[in-house]
């Protein structure tokens, strides 16, 4: 008996301390084995960032209170975004699930049958079993990480889907404001071709003009008419696709602001080689690798024999024959070791698919990981065009409103044709649109930019100040958080 103790304690023992699970490779490994073709220079190529470190809170340098409300209603109701919560809670379960293996499972049988129902034994007992397995070989251990890690993968894919509603938020918002600022300027036209023919008839009736230059002018009219009438539909359907963002029904019927919002001060951008551990994709794309490596781990292991302790406690009679054993309960505690012999390959090619998706998950880290230096370099891009193009069109706009005063005036005194006018007020149309376009524009690409450096849209509460030493520290409830084994 005292050697079957010490046997039991020492595989009690070895199952405590386990084999040493082997770490998933780091994300400086998983880069240089990704991306072994990109040299990440120190600084941004691009022009128009600044320097210092990533800031959060981007959404409230647009000080617009009307965004901010249309951000926090998609946040509680967009649909892809509700997707994406559950897809939270199933990870969470499935994370729950995978580490329950690592606690002994103990069940309850409870029986009766008496002389005239039941199944007519006349037994009666209850039994009581229990049995853990030692995660001598690290499988079940491999199993509850690579649960862990895809668990944390999902809940960082979910923050770059909060990330990239609120940022397409503020785009459509920027791109319906650019509508409704378009869809003015035609009316200007409209007025503007409306009186055009009014001074044609004028002209026509005191004898200086001709009908020529009457119907040219109605052409012209309804040209802008027709041009109005598209852009008032374009209006409206960047107000349904505002509406469909925040989970409302797309009746065109949302307020947006008659001015684009003020345009941000410069963005620090950081270090190119901080791009990568802040992007909530990229640091899903490294957890989906984690998890991958963990089941690697445990297909191996799979391979390997499982050995369980069992222990069961029961207490049976009857009232149709007598038992043997009248000694009431019975306790047992023993052990089963079981080991593949021969399943057809079958745990071998599991080990190599779970090789395979490990292989795939770091191909997949390396796409990823490209795209984003790539969508900040853009994005700069971009954005200092666009502030470069805004000067221009500024003054394009100016030049062509006094080159339409002086046709006008040419074309009242006699000394220049109504074409001159039509042309040139067809300029000054093409450099307004232009100009209010370059504007949205440039607050589109600073969305972009700030999406694409991973910085949050939410301003963070200030790190609590830290108490004395060995003081006990609050605990914080955080969405998503994950579940306790």
């Amino acid at each position: 008996m005292s050697r079957l103790r010490t046997l039991l304690t020492s595989i009690v023992a070895a199952a405590l301390a386990g084999c040493a699970l082997e770490s998933p490779p780091r994300p400086d490994e998983i880069r240089a084995q990704s991306l072994p073709n990109v040299a990440i220079p120190p600084a941004y190529t691009a022009m128009g960032g600044a320097p210092g470190a990533v800031n959060d809170g981007w959404l409230a340098r647009f000080a617009d209170p009307r965004l901010d409300a249309l951000v926090r209603e998609a946040l509680a109701y967009n649909v892809d975004l509700a997707v994406a919560a559950a897809r939270v809670e199933q990870a969470a379960a499935y994370a729950k699930l995978s580490g329950s293996m690592i606690y002994p499972a103990v069940n309850l049988l409870a029986h009766g049958g008496g002389k005239s129902g039941g199944d007519g034994s006349g037994l009666t007992g209850v039994w009581l079993m229990a049995s853990w397995e030692l995660d001598l070989w690290g499988r079940v251990r491999s199993e509850r990480e690579a649960g862990k890690t895809q668990y944390e993968s999902v809940v960082a894919d979910t923050e770059y889907a909060r990330q990239s509603i609120a940022a397409l938020v503020a785009k459509s918002w920027m791109l319906a404001i650019e509508a409704r600022l378009q869809r003015a300027i035609a009316a200007d036209v409209v007025r503007a071709s409306e009186q055009t023919v009014g001074l044609g008839r004028d002209r026509l009736r005191v004898g200086s003009g001709d009908e020529y230059d009457v119907a040219l002018a109605q052409t012209n009219l309804e040209t802008a008419r027709d041009a109005e009438r598209q852009i008032a539909l374009a209006y409206e359907q960047a107000l349904r696709a505002l509406e469909t963002l925040v989970g409302r029904y797309p009746a065109a019927a949302v307020e947006v602001a008659a001015a684009l919002p003020r345009m941000p001060g410069p963005v620090p951008v950081g270090l190119p080689s901080e791009l990568l551990e802040r992007r909530p994709d990229v640091v899903a794309a490294e957890r989906r690798v984690a998890s991958a490596f963990n089941r690697v781990a445990e297909a191996k292991a799979a391979r390997l024999p499982k050995i369980a302790l069992t222990a069961n406690a029961s207490s049976v009679s009857s009232d149709l024959f007598v038992l043997q054993n009248h000694s009431n309960p019975v306790w047992s505690l023993g052990g089963n070791l079981v080991a593949p012999i021969f399943n057809g390959y079958a745990l071998q090619a599991q080990v190599e698919i779970r090789t395979a998706e490990q292989k795939l998950a770091v191909a997949e880290y390396g796409r990823i990981g490209a795209r984003v230096f790539g969508e900040v370099e853009a994005a700069l891009s971009a954005q200092f065009a666009a502030d470069e193009r805004e000067a221009i069109l500024a003054r394009s706009v100016a030049s062509n409103a006094r080159a339409l005063e002086l046709a006008q005036v040419r074309y009242k005194v006699g000394s220049g044709d109504l074409r001159a006018v039509l042309q040139q007020n067809v300029a000054l149309y093409g450099a307004r649109v232009a100009l209010v376009r370059v504007q949205s524009e440039r607050r589109v690409q600073r969305v972009n930019l700030y999406l694409a450096l991973g910085g949050g849209f939410e301003v963070l509460p200030p790190a609590p100040e830290a108490g004395p030493v060995g003081a006990a520290r609050p605990e914080v409830a955080v969405a998503g958080s994950m579940p306790r084994q």
